[in-house]
């Protein structure tokens, strides 16, 4: 399958959405209809981050205080709007998923997926990252005046080495600073690239950052997850709902917002169309056009 731009969104996505009544969020009451109405009213803006690229989902099909189970390939009986894809690198046997248009983003609904997480790669190139992320992770007892901080300092390494830098909430505990690529770079480069990065920040500040997943060395620092940019890794699609309490979602901001936020889950399934229709433009709309190598002198 070849990346295109995403099929307008129909008037009828062709989707019957079995129990729409099934309630998905209890504490907020949000059902999979509701979802399945937030996904159309977003999907303008979410479908160029989700749209011919592998995906995995989180899927809970009982809700959010039921089972849950992530999906990373594609499943007998999944609503026919979803695609199967191939991977070359993969299992013959167990294609990946993707979808191409509004219809598919709707089958994953159907499907109780409550997550929505890309890879760094398109369908055009997997193995050349167009994105790279770095995921502030703080521990227990950092502020979010310190994450802020963390943040406006990837930005500014970020650029120091010639990439535009761009800020999202996580929807969970902190936020994502991500980069367009241009799909130059393979894996190895990227991940190494994220992976020096990280350290540096590291080395510099000890007191404030950590590279390592240990809980143990976490406590009162941000961990710096430069592993997301590694082949089949992912992270948190712009738009996408978490199945957490409140139906937080990951939203794309404008740097100068983050002053006026107040954490990571600040913006939810019930506010976040409030937000779209007060803003006078799309923090996010440069995105594609700010795609830049990583240049060859980079560490």
């Amino acid at each position: 399958m070849s990346a295109a731009e995403p099929s307008p969104a129909p008037d009828d996505q062709g989707v019957t959405l079995t129990h729409p009544d099934r309630v998905y969020w209890p504490d907020v009451g949000i059902t999979k209809a509701g979802l399945a109405e937030y996904y159309t009213a977003v999907w303008p803006r979410m479908a160029p981050f989700i749209t011919d690229r592998p995906l995995a989902l989180l899927r809970c099909p009982e809700g959010i205080g039921g089972t849950r189970f992530f999906q990373k390939n594609a499943w007998k009986g999944m609503n026919f709007h979803i695609l199967a894809l191939d991977d070359p690198r993969g299992d013959p046997h167990g294609h990946l998923i993707g979808i191409h248009d509004l219809g598919g983003l709707i089958g994953l609904v159907q499907g109780a997926a409550l997550e929505i997480h890309p890879w760094g790669a398109s369908c055009a190139d997997l193995e050349r990252p167009d994105q790279l992320v770095m995921d502030l992770d703080p521990g227990e007892d950092v502020g979010w005046v310190a994450v802020i901080a963390a943040a406006r300092e990837v930005r500014a390494r970020l650029e120091a080495h010639g990439l535009v830098a761009f800020v999202k909430t996580s929807g969970g505990k902190g936020l994502h600073v991500v980069a367009p690529l241009e799909p130059v770079a393979d894996w190895d480069r990227v991940k190494t690239f994220a992976h020096t990065l990280a350290q540096a920040m590291a080395a510099d500040s000890p007191e404030r950052f950590v590279t390592t997943v240990s809980r143990a060395k976490r406590h009162g620092r941000i961990l710096l997850d430069y592993l997301r940019n590694q082949r089949g890794a992912t992270s948190v699609a712009p738009y996408s709902t978490r199945a957490r309490a409140t139906a937080p979602v990951s939203m794309p901001v404008a740097w100068a917002e983050l002053d006026m936020l107040t954490g990571p889950a600040q913006f939810t399934l019930g506010n976040t169309m409030e937000r779209l229709a007060s803003q006078q433009a799309d923090p996010w709309a440069g995105f594609h056009a700010a795609r830049r190598p990583i240049a060859p002198d980079a560490p």
